[in-house]
């Protein structure tokens, strides 16, 4: 019998209250719209903070929300954040008896808290550390324009930090260093699990783990001076120490300070990135691999599903919330399943291939969680959009 393998995972999981339909030509959301970079306004594609927002607006929160959205309720509250999301979709895509995804994280004892805590349990992810303590639940607002882009969708992200300020990297216990993947996804928003990712990073690596980079817009750093790069964690070293990085184009140019894709790649493999998958939307991807994780060393660029972007131009009731969370769960569950299948070095294509479907299915409903009915229908679900995609690539 395969070992099962072990993936555990810390950073950003919140409660996103999703407005859907949000017209970011209109007058109403014109005056809250940013200026210049790190000024507190909203952007498409883009997070800003809360109290940033407020200050930038000269107004209560709660009375600008309900001018953007008129007044009414948000239209769905689900499970947010690029780490918790993608967790989630690896583990519905991998099943238990493959992968054991283990979580670690802090909530909030606020009502938003103990529907999270309470959504999270019907999820096959495994709450190794997760506790709700004395704060605010992470959350975010997501205003979401499903005509944006010709029709691609993009969203606005308000956000409030909360509990997250106070989870510390030793709170990870020994448990976490010993897993076969360590994960660390949006911890820009999970300030101090950040600051010292370049330790977190060296330590999993001394373990034997394989380490995962999924990024988020970090605000934090794009308010202190948008001039210069981004951090990620204490030195340069982190990228030496991160076996794959998945970033989306705005994240990757803001982290390498270029002006480019092909030079933000550039600059990624000048700091030793093992390998890298930039997404840029409804774009192609590009890829990188050095040969050390996957099987072979290349650099090349994919579509995304021709079949999603047909079927989305008709279909009403999604939007883009979580595309790119899912679609790193998908590339890690590729990941997880060929090793299980005894390939060590994985095919990078073919994990891309999952990442893509799984994003673009993210389409088919609102907010970045899908909620199962029973084990592996997600996988039922998303099987023939893969399918699909296969013999798209193949032509």
């Amino acid at each position: 019998m395969q070992k099962k393998i072990i993936v555990s995972g810390v950073g950003c999981c919140l409660v996103d209250l999703l407005y859907n339909g949000i017209d970011f030509s209109s007058d109403v959301i014109r005056p809250y719209l940013s200026v210049k970079r790190g000024d507190g306004g909203l952007t498409p594609g883009k997070l800003v903070f809360q109290e940033e927002f407020e200050r930038f607006c000269g107004l209560p929160f709660i009375e600008i929300l309900n001018r953007i959205t008129g007044d009414r309720s948000h239209d769905k509250i689900n499970i947010g954040g690029p780490s918790i999301v993608s967790l989630i979709n690896l583990a519905q895509l991998t099943g238990k008896d493959k992968c054991e995804v283990r979580f670690y994280g802090r909530g909030g004892k606020d009502d938003i808290g103990k529907y999270l805590l309470s959504a999270l349990q019907r999820t096959p992810v495994v709450l190794k550390d997760y506790r709700l303590i004395d704060n605010r639940t992470p959350s975010t607002v997501v205003l979401s324009d499903p005509s944006y882009d010709n029709g691609h969708g993009e969203r606005m992200f308000i956000n409030s930090i909360g509990a997250a300020w106070e989870y510390r990297p030793e709170e990870l216990d020994e448990d976490f260093f010993n897993s076969d993947i360590v994960v660390f996804g949006g911890t820009a928003l999970v300030p101090v699990i950040h600051d010292n990712l370049t330790a977190l990073l060296k330590k999993a690596k001394s373990r034997g783990c394989t380490t995962i980079v999924n990024t988020v817009f970090d605000f934090r750093n794009e308010k202190k001076d948008p001039s210069i790069r981004w951090p990620l964690g204490e030195s340069d070293e982190s990228y030496a120490f991160t076996d794959l990085l998945i970033t989306d184009q705005e994240e990757a140019l803001r982290l390498s300070g270029e002006h480019d894709r092909e030079s933000a790649l550039k600059f990624f493999i000048r700091k030793k990135v093992s390998s890298v998958i930039i997404t840029n939307g409804s774009k192609d991807i590009l890829v990188y691999s050095d040969g050390r994780l996957f099987s072979v060393r290349e650099t090349f660029e994919m579509p995304v599903s021709r079949r999603v972007i047909e079927e989305n131009r008709s279909f009403q009731g999604g939007d883009t919330t979580g595309c790119g969370d899912n679609f790193v769960g998908g590339v890690i569950a590729s990941i997880v399943d060929q090793r299980y299948n005894g390939l060590p070095n994985p095919d990078l294509r073919e994990a891309c291939s999952w990442g893509i479907v799984s994003g673009g299915f993210t389409c088919f409903y609102i907010g970045g969680t899908w909620f199962e009915n029973k084990p592996g229908e997600k996988l039922e679900r998303i099987r023939p959009y893969y399918e699909s995609y296969k013999e798209q690539i193949s032509n």
